[in-house]
């Protein structure tokens, strides 16, 4: 190495050592985060003893996995699980794209402060919507379902925490009420981004709102649709907890169609006090999710390169 390039390399070296600074921060942040706690991953290997410790514990293989796969409720678990998951990374993109272009259409035709009012209402939904307002609902004594609406259809009143084969429905519902909010503003951004002077040429040749909507809108938005898929497909053995467990009241009447791997861990972490077990679900919720997040990410590069996440 010649000793213009050793200068060369000193003077880049200095002239990024701000940006070096800036990012220690950060860096700390990530490392302490999200590195330093893998090392919690041996619990799942282990038969947790406090009076021993973490490291002193007794090694035990694979055998916290068995608490999840020899069960009788393991493939029902597993089966609520992905089913609710992929009914919500489908239905909440398509629901959140179709309500991002709806308020970009309202953008273009009223003043800005009024718009700006209606941008938050998704926000608003996805707060109001909490487990004390469903139980509202769909209490059987005093809830509005069986007192005001089924009455006018001449139905008789349903026990809803005593019917599990309600419950998909349910459960989709509050899930799509709850997260359309927040996903259709990431969409909605990326629709504003797009550069009007393709909706102008395409009006010029005629097309129609349809045609700019399907030419134009969802094409430019694809890599943002693509993106938010991969990192729900990288989640879609986790669960959203609060729904699964507090919004049906934690019935056992339920457990056939409202049970997926979070609360039935919690619940068997309640009764037997087993943190290796608990562990050992997580570990296997974030493997399959990574591998998932892999295998998808690769689909994507082989049909479009460009959409892919990395």
């Amino acid at each position: 190495m010649t000793a213009v390039t050793q200068t060369k390399r000193r003077n880049r070296f200095r002239r990024y050592v701000p940006l070096y600074i800036m990012m220690l921060p950060g860096l700390a942040y990530l490392v302490i985060n999200n590195y330093l706690p893998l090392f919690g991953l041996a619990i799942a290997f282990k038969d947790v003893n406090y009076a021993k410790g973490i490291w002193g514990s007794d090694w035990v293989g694979l055998q916290n996995f068995e608490y999840l796969f020899k069960t009788d409720d393991a493939y029902i678990i597993t089966r609520n699980t992905l089913l609710y998951n992929g009914a919500f990374i489908v239905l909440g993109l398509a629901i959140a794209v179709g309500i991002a272009i709806l308020l970009n259409e309202i953008k273009n035709r009223i003043a800005s402060r009024l718009y700006q009012s209606v941008i938050i209402l998704p926000f608003l939904i996805s707060i109001i919507l909490v487990s004390y307002l469903v139980y509202a609902m769909l209490s059987m004594d005093t809830g509005f379902v069986n007192k005001t609406l089924l009455p006018l259809f001449g139905l008789e009143p349903i026990n809803w925490y005593n019917e599990p084969k309600y419950w998909p429905y349910i459960l989709t519902l509050v899930h799509l009420w709850k997260g359309a909010g927040y996903s259709c503003i990431v969409f909605l951004a990326a629709i504003i981004a797009i550069d009007p002077e393709y909706y102008e040429a395409a009006r010029l040749d005629g097309a129609s709102k349809w045609m700019q909507i399907r030419r134009i809108t969802i094409p430019m938005i694809t890599p943002v649709i693509v993106m938010l898929a991969l990192l729900g497909i990288g989640r879609i053995f986790y669960s959203d907890f609060g729904l699964f467990y507090q919004v049906p009241m934690n019935s056992g009447a339920l457990f056939e169609t409202t049970n997926v791997i979070d609360t039935y861990v919690f619940r068997g972490l309640l009764q037997l006090g087993d943190i290796g077990m608990s562990s050992a679900a997580g570990f296997y919720q974030s493997f399959v999710g990574f591998a998932l997040v892999l295998v998808s990410n690769l689909i994507v590069r082989k049909i479009n390169k460009e959409n892919a996440l990395f």
